[in-house]
């Protein structure tokens, strides 16, 4: 991945190749985000998640990178998994590096908020009980 780079992906997330785009010299900071697939919402237990993405959500995902970039200064990159996914997988990985931690923490957060906002990615919840539900629709 290059500097401010968005990557959407139906393989497993790159994790160090997120963190590795963010990376420089001048970075004292470098913060992490990993949206993993957990095994309960709701109250309700889930086995498994289905992303599906709009055919242009990596240029929306790139547009998010951007803006946070140039609101920021701080350097961002981020991937996001479509298709099946499991307990445990990732489904969205985000990196922030700055010159101090409070700007890449404001930073990655920034963007993980404006990812869930604007990228047209939907999510399918499929639970123990046979049931599944889109979340978000």
């Amino acid at each position: 991945m290059n500097p401010n780079a968005a990557v959407v992906t139906t393989e497993p997330i790159d994790e160090a190749a997120v963190r590795a785009a963010v990376e420089a010299e001048t970075s004292g900071a470098v913060v992490m985000f990993h949206g993993v697939v957990r095994n309960h919402d709701g109250g309700r237990e889930v086995l498994a998640l289905d992303y599906r993405a709009h055919p242009d959500a990596e240029r929306f995902l790139a547009e998010c990178v951007r803006r946070i970039a140039d609101e920021t200064g701080v350097a961002v990159a981020a991937a996001h998994r479509t298709g099946e996914l499991r307990i445990g997988d990732v489904a969205l990985a985000a990196a922030a590096s700055a010159a101090h931690r409070a700007a890449a923490f404001d930073a990655c957060q920034r963007l993980v908020d404006l990812i869930k906002q604007q990228v047209p990615i939907w999510k399918r919840q499929h639970f123990a009980d046979g049931v599944s539900e889109w979340v978000g629709l």
